[in-house]
């Protein structure tokens, strides 16, 4: 994904409750503290939540693309990491209509994006509960200072829902943070005639009346910022890799013949990739060709991208390659994001050097060659951007792939393929940050000295003074 990041700020409210909860949790039973509305993330502290960490939502959705009406009904599986006297989701907008812990009413407030819920029963713990939150209304689209957006964002004949990094919160009630991933069976019902793709794997189809029922089901944990809902009229194309892995694409018809040769390559660039990052982490693969202009950058959602428009070979290079970095290996927090960007990055430059373009080398010395005042590269260090409005930005992408390089350099191609596919083996399905990394690069290639590289080229403000 490319574009800058946003912050957005919460009405107040949520700490006053919270104090109150405090106050009457002390009425027998669990001696507990409610959730804390957020989890401290460096450039989004108010995004997830304390207290608790989600297994699974079941996600029951009915939309009508011509009112813009959205219902649904959300069933969070979680387990308390402490004894809990409320807890918060994180929400954007919306009704809510009802909510339940453990099949009895709960009592439950709104302040900003958070949905503060008092269970009629403290929580305990370890103890694995369910949350059910019924809500309905128009869903948002989030607009960002540069224009572009997320949420829920209107199409030409449906819906679009894209999540980096809080836009989940605006289809969705959970814990909106990559740190906290789950499964997922997400059912969406629309008027016939229309489709739903979702994440993973498509169950059934069913139609009744006038109304067609989708149901997708996502066994591999993935963030929220990866969950993805598209409506519309799609042609769809199956397939499978030599190795028999799905390939399911979904394109919008207007996009069908333009999108046939690039497309056609998902395959070999599966193939290719599993070849120098390690097996695929997930149950199937694909794609989503949106028309140009329903959103503004192509996003890594899990299983199957979502682009606008036709992708070019290296854009789908790009986001196939966060299916391992970045989806399966998730950032811990939103200032980790050059783990999954300056990664795929790279395997644009590796594509290229495979298949007779420039090699990474020529590539790295291309990037080093622009001038030490060129802000745009050399403004900030990949893995310590100033705020939240640059984890998008240049220097998360270029300059992170600029370290995977460096390494490379230092340790030696064959070692360096041995790191990038011990990565992603030793975090599958998990979260990692930058200092677990560079721990692991160091711990994998012992004797070698990678302080330079960490001070100067990770964390170092401007251009380095050597290549």
């Amino acid at each position: 994904m490319s574009r800058p990041v946003r912050v957005f700020p919460v009405a107040a409210g949520a700490l006053a409750l919270s104090l109150a909860l405090t106050l009457t949790a002390c009425d027998g039973g669990v001696h507990g503290t409610p959730g804390g509305a957020g989890r401290h993330d460096p450039y989004f502290p108010k995004a997830g939540n304390g207290g608790y960490d989600v297994s699974h939502y079941g996600l029951t959705l009915a939309y009508d693309p011509g009112t813009r009406h959205l219902t649904g009904t959300a069933v969070i599986t979680a387990r308390a990491t402490q004894d809990l006297t409320a807890f918060d989701l994180d929400l954007k907008g919306l009704d809510v209509g009802a909510v339940t812990v453990e099949g009895r009413d709960a009592r439950w407030n709104r302040a900003g994006q958070e949905l503060t819920i008092r269970p009629h029963d403290d929580l305990k713990k370890g103890e694995t509960f369910s949350t059910t939150v019924r809500y309905s209304g128009t869903p948002e689209t989030i607009t960002d200072p540069d224009g572009s957006k997320e949420g829920w964002l209107r199409t030409a004949d449906g819906a679009l829902a894209l999540g980096e990094p809080v836009g989940s919160m605006a289809w969705f009630p959970g814990d909106d943070h990559p740190s906290d991933k789950a499964s997922y069976d997400i059912t969406v019902t629309v008027p016939k005639g229309l489709q739903v793709v979702s994440n993973g794997e498509l169950k059934s189809e069913t139609t009744d009346g006038d109304r067609t029922a989708f149901v997708w089901h996502s066994a591999e944990p993935m963030a929220s910022y990866l969950a993805t809902v598209v409506i519309g009229h799609y042609t769809i194309t199956r397939s499978t890799t030599s190795d028999g892995l799905p390939v399911y694409v979904a394109v919008d018809p207007t996009q069908v013949a333009a999108s046939k040769k690039v497309l056609a390559k998902i395959p070999e660039i599966i193939e290719w990739e599993q070849y120098n990052f390690g097996p695929y982490p997930f149950s199937s693969t694909g794609a989503i060709v949106n028309r140009p202009g329903d959103s503004g950058y192509a996003l890594e959602t899990q299983n199957r991208p979502v682009f606008p428009g036709v992708p070019d070979t290296d854009i789908l290079v790009h986001e196939l390659a966060h299916q391992w970095y970045g989806d399966s290996v998730t950032p811990k927090t939103w200032r980790d994001m050059w783990l999954n960007e300056g990664f795929a990055t790279y395997a644009e430059w590796l594509w290229d050097e495979d298949h007779g373009g420039r090699t990474a080398q020529q590539t790295f010395d291309k990037y080093y060659a622009t001038p030490t005042d060129d802000s745009t590269l050399w403004g900030f260090p990949p893995a310590n951007p100033p705020g939240a409005m640059y984890i998008s930005n240049p220097p998360v992408y270029h300059r992170g792939a600029m370290v995977l390089q460096k390494i490379r350099q230092t340790v030696g191609d064959d070692r360096f393929y041995d790191i990038i596919q011990g990565w992603t083996a030793a975090h599958r399905h998990g979260t990692a940050d930058t200092a677990e990394f560079t721990a692991y690069v160091e711990k994998m290639a012992p004797g070698k000295d990678f302080s330079g590289i960490w001070k100067d080229w990770l964390y170092g403000d401007g251009k380095p003074d050597h290549q």
